[in-house]
């Protein structure tokens, strides 16, 4: 590997350095959900909730459909599945 992969991989942890981040994407793994419905699983205000929903998008963690006016997102593919469930089984060790 060499430095611009480290500081790649290094900038996609930081991602998953917040703990707002990390609960969306836990939500996500049920399947695909709007706004919305991120928001009464979660507790929290939309604009909170549509911050985080864009940095995640930014960084190719998760994907949006929109139908309508409504936009759903979804885990962009399993890799994120994996990171996420990984760190859940190194914190319960």
């Amino acid at each position: 590997m060499d430095n611009n992969e480290y500081e790649l991989l290094a900038d996609l942890f930081k991602i998953f350095g917040n703990s707002t981040r990390l609960q969306i994407l836990h939500v996500l793994v049920e399947g695909e959900l709007c706004v919305a419905d991120i928001c009464e699983k979660l507790g929290m205000n939309q604009s909170a909730i549509s911050h985080q929903l864009s940095i995640l998008k930014q960084n190719r963690l998760i994907k949006n459909r929109r139908d309508g006016k409504t936009v759903y997102y979804s885990l962009l593919d399993s890799h994120v599945l994996t990171i996420v469930n990984q760190g859940l089984d190194h914190i319960h060790e």
